[in-house]
């Protein structure tokens, strides 16, 4: 008696089990915002981490085929805008392609550094690229904080199972 065992994909588990799992997983919503002398580019994501108190370091992640990729790649630094409960259409602009992501409706300014800055999110850091890790179809920015602001405390925005939520 032979028995056949369905093969994994080459990459290890099947991509849309691999979506499942994480559509089970919450995640904070913010918008990484950047500018490398070409105007300002940004994108929304859910893979913000933080890796280190000494020296404080975040990490993101960004597909090589996102629009905003060659313009993370290419910038240096970023600011990472933290969602309120409030801003899903943000969020949704954001993640929304072949648009001008920062006309009207969306407020911004730039920090004195030049980096783009979103009005009415409930904090931000801004971040000096330090490391960039291939990994598979993405790529790990790693950035070291230099500047923090936050407007208080305010429930956040967050991604669940396809949809946003709030707390």
């Amino acid at each position: 008696m032979t028995i056949t065992v369905p093969s994994l994909p080459a990459s290890g588990i099947d991509p849309e089990r691999f979506k499942q799992v994480f559509r089970n997983h919450p995640a904070g919503v913010v918008v990484v915002t950047v500018d490398a002398g070409r105007g300002p580019a940004g994108f929304t994501a859910t893979s913000l981490t933080s890796l280190s108190l000494h020296p404080p370091l975040v990490s993101f992640g960004i597909g090589v085929t996102a629009s905003s990729w060659p313009h993370v790649e290419q910038a240096g630094s970023a600011v990472v805008n933290f969602l309120g409960a409030d801003q899903e259409d943000v969020a949704r602009t954001f993640a929304t392609s072949g648009i001008d992501r920062f006309a009207a409706p969306t407020a911004w300014r730039r920090l004195p550094q030049g980096e783009p800055v979103l009005d009415g999110v409930s904090s931000w850091l801004r971040v000096e690229f330090e490391q960039i890790v291939p990994a598979g179809d993405h790529r790990v920015v790693i950035g070291r904080v230099h500047e923090a602001w936050t407007g208080g405390s305010r429930s956040p925005l967050l991604f669940h199972d396809g949809r946003y939520h709030t707390l």
